[in-house]
C-alpha cells in the first residue's frame, strides 16, 4: 500500500513539473525582431566639439556622421566628395563663426592662417573695422558686447548763429555691429557685461562709412547707443550717416542727414 501511494505521488509530482514547464514555454515572452533598414545619407564632416570664434581647429575637432541625402546643403563636406583630403586641408583653420558640436563644417566658416588675423577672418567681404575710444558712460555702462548693434552718436561744440558755442548731437550712423569691446570679440557663456577697463570698441562699417568715423573721431565725442534685438533688421536707416566731409561756405559748414540738409551751424 505505502508503495502505490509513494508511486502514485511520484507520478502526480512528474506530471505537474512537466505542466509547469509547458505553461512556462507559453509565458516566456519572445526575443525582439530587429529589422534593419538602410537610409539613402552620406558622410558629413561636423565639429566634434563647440568650436570658438578665433580658435585654430585642426582634424581632432572634426567627425563623421550620417546626413540624410534630401537634406544635404552643396556647402557640406561629404566624404564620398574628396572630404577626407578637404578634412586635411582645413586642419590649421581659424573658426570665422561660433560652431555647435554637430553642426556641419563648411569653407565659409573657417579661414586658412596666414590669410588674415581673427579679426579679418570674422569680418563680412566688402565691410571694414575701425575703432573708436569709449568710456562706461559712452557705452551703455560698459554693458555692450560682441555682437550687439548700436546707434553711432556724435557730440560736439559748435557755434550757433547767436555767436555763442553749444553741445549739437546727431546720430552718425543706425544700427551698427560691435565687432569687439577692447580684445573681446565674442561673448562668453553666461558673461553678462563687457571688460569695464576696455578702452575701445570695433565697429562694422562700410568703406564710406569708415571714412566718417575716422573723421567724426577727430571731431568731438562718440557715444553708442544699444539698440534692442527686435529691430535689428527692421532700420531701413542702416547705411546712412550724416555727411561731415561738406565744405564750409562763408564760415559755416551744410550737414547733410540722407541726402537732406538738416542744418547750417557757424563754425569757430
Amino acid at each position: 500500500m505505502k508503495r502505490a501511494q509513494t508511486t502514485g505521488f511520484s507520478v502526480a509530482l512528474a506530471a505537474a513539473g512537466l505542466a509547469y514547464y509547458v505553461a512556462g514555454s507559453f509565458m516566456t515572452p519572445s526575443a525582439p525582431i530587429t529589422v534593419e533598414k538602410e537610409v539613402n545619407s552620406a558622410q558629413v564632416l561636423v565639429a566634434g566639439a563647440d568650436i570658438a570664434v578665433g580658435q585654430i581647429v585642426n582634424e581632432g575637432n572634426f567627425r563623421w556622421v550620417s546626413w540624410p541625402k534630401n537634406a544635404l546643403s552643396h556647402d557640406y563636406i561629404t566624404k564620398a566628395g574628396g572630404g577626407i583630403a578637404k578634412m586635411h586641408e582645413l586642419s590649421g583653420s581659424v573658426a570665422r563663426s561660433a560652431l555647435l558640436s554637430g553642426e556641419p563644417i563648411t569653407s565659409k566658416k573657417l579661414i586658412k592662417a596666414g590669410q588674415g588675423g581673427v579679426l579679418a577672418a570674422i569680418l563680412p567681404q566688402g565691410m571694414r573695422a575701425i575703432s573708436t575710444k569709449i568710456r562706461a558712460e559712452t557705452a551703455a555702462g560698459s554693458l555692450i558686447l560682441p555682437n550687439d548693434h548700436v546707434d553711432v552718436i556724435l557730440i560736439r561744440r559748435l557755434r550757433g548763429r547767436s555767436g555763442q558755442e553749444e553741445n549739437v548731437s546727431d546720430t552718425l550712423f543706425r544700427n551698427v555691429r560691435v565687432m569687439a569691446i577692447g580684445q573681446q570679440i565674442e561673448t562668453k557663456e553666461g558673461k553678462k557685461s563687457a571688460d569695464s577697463s576696455a578702452s575701445t570698441a570695433t565697429l562694422e562699417l562700410t568703406p564710406r562709412q569708415a571714412e566718417m568715423m575716422a573723421l567724426a573721431n577727430s571731431m568731438g565725442e562718440i557715444t553708442l547707443s544699444l539698440r534692442s534685438v527686435a529691430d535689428l533688421s527692421s532700420d531701413p536707416e542702416r547705411a546712412g550717416g550724416l555727411d561731415l566731409r561738406a565744405k564750409p561756405q562763408s564760415n559755416s559748414v551744410s550737414v547733410v542727414r540722407y541726402g537732406a540738409k538738416s542744418r547750417v551751424y557757424g563754425v569757430n
